[in-house]
């Protein structure tokens, strides 16, 4: 590395990367960019499939991130992104530099050579190395921008402490989604509502997944009984440029949606409020049906089963038992409608006991006036009568 055979922009590419190969890189971030569709760039040392390299997190202006591997070694390329910015901050174990460029167009590089020096020792210290391990686990890093509009993640991308709970909650929610990404259409707009949206981290986060990581045209609907709610969640959908998701303020029973509906997801809708959602998605026809119940007290109120008064005696034990066969009801429900259907763990009990998931997948060839489909009606009112003594 001899400066007088480089420009500054190189020698800070080469630097960056003789950073890289030393481990000794902390972040490199390339602001004042060229290109007006983008805010910034950072690049950080990532192992992917046990070696080591560079990748570069552009954040562009629309709030959506993109994401590119560079090889340590690969000076060209780094060359090239270096060019493309107005200031570059090197940050490593051993200190720093800094590229500006002047308004006449002149790079200075600051702090170059010394830094050059400090990376040749020999107990230059290594900057921890994340493993993409963590990109496997979760969809979501926390650095996403609507997570920071929540208040979910600071300005730097980390999550709140009180908020690890919600983000793991996230993240499960859109693993469960991903589980049943071929039950949806693989080809044009996907409809999806989610009904009882609450605040609605869930229809963020589903749209986030669908328009900007799997790149899909998306119209997304969020509906809810709380006006102020309401009003917050379109105003930080218009800042994040989400312009196919909208809330509605309104009766869930009484909205009527546009068009096939090809998902209905619901966040901890109380009581029947969940079996209206229900009954929405089987009225739509929707292929995917993703719903986690809230409370349950319309079967604590109503149940009458002698057989079962050893139990419903306690009242501890009676509303466990009235949780568990309410959902039990609305998965046959679901079942003889023509729904394969399971019940699943959206999160630790340790973290929320309102953790189970309702999924169902439409069957596409399943006919209402089967026998098949007789029984399970059967069996839905069988249960029904058991449990209510009629």
């Amino acid at each position: 590395m001899k400066d007088a055979q480089h420009t500054p922009t190189a020698r800070m590419a080469e630097l960056i990367s003789l950073a890289s190969v030393r481990e000794c890189l902390k972040k490199a971030v390339f602001s004042k960019p060229d290109d007006a569709a983008v805010q910034r760039t950072v690049i950080t040392l990532r192992r992917i499939g046990g070696r080591i390299m560079a990748q570069a997190e552009s954040l562009l202006c629309d709030n959506k991130a993109i994401h590119e591997n560079v090889e340590v070694t690969d000076v060209a390329r780094l060359t090239a992104l270096t060019a493309s910015y107005g200031q570059i901050n090197l940050i490593t174990t051993v200190g720093s530099c800094e590229l500006r460029r002047s308004k006449s167009g002149n790079h200075t590089l600051l702090g170059g050579e010394n830094l050059f020096r400090a990376m040749q020792t020999e107990d230059a210290p290594s900057a921890p190395v994340s493993d993409n391990n963590r990109q496997k686990q979760y969809i979501l890093g926390g650095s996403e921008p609507f997570l920071r509009l929540l208040g979910v993640s600071d300005e730097n991308g980390r999550v709140y402490d009180k908020k690890q709970s919600k983000f793991r909650q996230i993240n499960r929610f859109l693993e469960m989604i991903r589980d049943c990404l071929s039950h949806l259409p693989s080809e044009g707009r996907l409809r999806i509502c989610d009904l009882c949206c609450g605040k609605s981290y869930l229809s963020f986060a589903a749209y986030h997944y669908f328009a900007n990581v799997l790149r899909r045209e998306v119209s997304m609907t969020g509906v809810d009984l709380k006006p102020d709610v309401i009003g917050y969640c379109n105003s930080v959908a218009k800042k994040l440029h989400f312009d196919g998701l909208e809330f509605l303020c309104g009766d869930i029973s009484k909205y009527q949606a546009e068009g096939p509906v090809h998902l209905v997801i619901s966040l901890h809708a109380c009581d029947t409020a969940t079996d209206l959602v229900l009954a929405k998605a089987v009225d739509w026809r929707a292929e995917v049906i993703l719903s986690t119940p809230c409370c349950h007290h319309e079967l604590n109120h109503t149940l009458n089963c002698q057989a079962l008064g050893f139990i419903a005696e306690h009242s501890m034990l009676r509303q466990k038992l009235c949780d568990a066969a309410t959902d039990a009801l609305r998965l046959k429900l679901l079942e003889s409608q023509g729904y394969s259907v399971s019940a699943l763990e959206l999160i630790d009990p340790e973290e929320t006991p309102k953790n189970i998931m309702l999924r169902a997948l439409r069957m596409p060839n399943f006919d209402p006036a089967s026998p098949s489909a007789a029984r399970l009606r059967e069996e839905y009112a069988e249960a029904r009568r058991f449990l209510l003594g009629l």
